[in-house]
């Protein structure tokens, strides 16, 4: 044991020594290991600035480390294009009227409620004509006297008894009484409430044992036929929009369409808005109703034989409009003239022929004579 003890000392000396020199050699490695990265950093930049001086000094060695990038085709085409405007159109009625008491008195009766559909003379009120009707009775009293008297007076007159003027005072008085007894059964009527012709009841402006007097508003009615479609048009279109031109409508809330015609063009500007008001015709359709929302696309040029390319496809620099074409797997910049842009679609004026490949995916991120490869789509 005592000689164990002796060898302990030595030991750890010796370890003490192995820690030391690993220590140092790993803090070396470590410092050495900074040092090449910090080379390597280096060199990447002047590899990258030498090879950035290199592309713009030799297109070909721009085209031989360019990476083949990945994309898709579209195809540019001609033919037919046409271009639209769109607005929102809303349904109106030429048989919008607003309905008004002729006579005074008070409401006895409203059986139209609001939302109501009704026919053709269809009761919406009745008015209290107790007075109007002691009239009638009255006059259809003196009516019947002065028509016995009148009578008795033509036979003597036929006889050639009394005068003349008995005769005449006889028969005006008659004819008087039949005059005031039609005007006033007129009053009568209009004591009750019609509706003037079949619609909806929008709005009822009065209430039961309500006192109205002549002229007094007591509904807003609404036909069902005459129905027509008006919209504002910007008055960038003066000009271009005409009576007879052709409009697609559709119904969003019904999801149907329909093909009709510009019926008549506002002639006056709305300075509010900046626009003019055009109506549009529209036939008899069971769906349909008054102030319902409609989209209107009317047509406003056309092109037999235009170039047609995607709108998204078109990119814009300080130089103006470019695009990129595949010609023998490059990359290659094309600016155009761009014309009206439909419906996704651009009519291009110059710069392409209309055979063209186009890169469609992948367009953002190719540029002028990058390589590219054209996945199977």
């Amino acid at each position: 044991m005592k000689a164990t003890y002796k060898f302990l000392p030595l030991m750890a000396l010796a370890l003490l020594a192995f820690s030391c020199a690993t220590e140092d050699e790993v803090a070396a490695k470590k410092a050495e290991l900074e040092s090449l990265k910090t080379s390597s950093t280096e060199i990447s930049n002047q590899i990258k600035e030498l090879e950035a001086e290199l592309m713009k000094l030799d297109p070909e060695f721009a085209k031989a480390n360019h990476k083949s990038i990945l994309i898709t085709t579209a195809q540019a085409r001609r033919g037919r294009f046409e271009h639209y405007v769109e607005v929102t159109g809303s349904v109106l009625s030429k048989k919008n009227v607003s309905i008004s008491a002729e006579t005074s008195g008070r409401i006895l009766e409203v059986p139209a409620m609001e939302g109501m559909r009704v026919e053709k003379g269809a009761v919406l009120a009745r008015i209290d004509s107790e007075s109007i009707q002691r009239s009638i009775d009255e006059l259809e009293n003196n009516l019947e006297l002065a028509s016995t008297l009148f009578e008795k007076q033509e036979r003597l007159w036929n006889q050639q008894i009394g005068t003349e003027v008995q005769y005449l005072e006889a028969k005006n008085r008659k004819e008087g009484l039949e005059r005031n007894l039609a005007s006033i059964k007129t009053e009568l009527a209009k004591a009750v409430i019609r509706a003037p012709f079949s619609g909806t009841v929008e709005t009822v402006q009065v209430r039961l044992g309500e006192l109205v007097q002549p002229g007094s508003p007591m509904f807003q009615f609404v036909g069902e036929s005459d129905l027509f479609i008006e919209a504002d048009i910007s008055e960038t279109y003066v000009g271009v929009l005409a009576k007879g031109d052709s409009v697609d409508v559709n119904f969003p809330s019904i999801d149907q369409s329909i093909q009709t015609k510009v019926s008549a063009v506002g002639a006056i500007i709305n300075p509010n808005n900046r626009t003019f008001k055009v109506e549009v015709f529209l036939p008899k359709l069971p769906m349909v109703k008054p102030n319902m929302i409609s989209v209107l696309k009317i047509q406003d040029y056309d092109n037999n034989d235009a170039v047609i390319v995607p709108s998204y496809l078109i990119l814009s620099d300080n130089r103006g409009d470019y695009m990129f074409v595949v010609v023998d797997g490059i990359a290659k910049k094309k600016y155009v003239k761009r014309g009206k842009t439909f419906d996704n679609e651009s009519e291009i004026l110059e710069g392409l022929e209309g055979n063209e490949v186009l890169v469609d995916k992948g367009f953002r991120e190719v540029g002028d004579n990058f390589n590219v490869n054209i996945a199977e789509q």
